[in-house]
């Protein structure tokens, strides 16, 4: 098979290199309802595209989850990959592509990915604990698996934009979306801001989603601030490409 599901390297995950996600790993279902939810109007995949239109590429979603966003690649990309290092979670998305020519899900983390070197046109990855400072050997391995002219994109949610980054910031106090801005900026990214809708089917969705992201208090407070089932998120979608040349000057 062409392009990144052809030749696939020897993999594995390592504990230390895992990031816990506690909401999708102990409520996936409730989390299958979050990603329904979001960004109805598509605000996120415009600016995806705009930064790296995926079409007859190749394609790795890090940090894949269940398999969500695969079968939206999957459409329309050469062939999709995604790496996800949580068992459960693997076969949840292995169930989700069944069928599907092109893709395929293995074992994996950010700083193993099971790829071989410069076998992808674009690596990405959404809410995927690509938090800023710490995440230096997950960009490293990503620019290892890009072709040259690969495009890295990173979304993550936007903690300046009220009132979801209000609600984030209460429960992360050292979370600092500033920080975050000038790492990104420093290590080369440019950063598109977008904002995207969510919508819930009705109030149970909404409360159990709240209960899933936030502590107790915080999940509380966010409900009775609400009007509606309906609210904006932030987020920053950062994007990198990988240079064609090696020498200076040249991209």
């Amino acid at each position: 098979m062409p392009g990144a599901l052809g030749r696939l390297r020897a993999g594995g995950v390592r504990k230390k290199d895992v990031l816990p996600s506690p909401n999708i790993w102990h409520w996936p279902e409730v989390y299958e309802l979050e990603n329904e939810a979001q960004d109805v109007h598509g605000a996120i995949w415009d600016a995806v595209r705009q930064e790296c239109d995926w079409g007859a590429l190749d394609v790795v979603d890090v940090g894949c989850g269940d398999g969500y966003h695969l079968p939206r690649f999957a459409s329309t990309a050469n062939s999709v990959m995604g790496v996800e290092p949580h068992e459960p979670l693997l076969r949840r998305a292995r169930e989700r592509i069944a069928g599907l020519p092109g893709v395929a899900v293995l074992a994996g983390s950010a700083q193993r990915l099971p790829l071989p070197d410069s076998s992808a046109d674009l690596v990405h990855a959404r809410t995927a604990y690509f938090f800023g400072p710490g995440c230096e050997p997950g960009i490293a391995e990503a620019e290892r698996v890009l072709r040259p002219g690969g495009a890295l994109v990173i979304v993550d949610l936007d903690g300046s934009h009220e009132p979801y980054g209000r609600w984030l910031r209460a429960d992360l106090p050292s979370y600092d979306p500033a920080e975050i801005d000038q790492f990104f900026a420093g290590a080369g990214f440019s950063c598109r801001r977008v904002v995207a809708r969510w919508r819930f089917a009705d109030v149970a969705g909404l409360r159990a989603v709240l209960g899933i992201e936030f502590s107790k208090t915080v999940a509380t407070r966010a409900f009775h601030e609400l009007d509606g089932l309906e609210f904006d998120v932030g987020y920053r979608v950062h994007m990198r490409r990988k240079p064609t040349s090696l020498l200076p000057g040249r991209s």
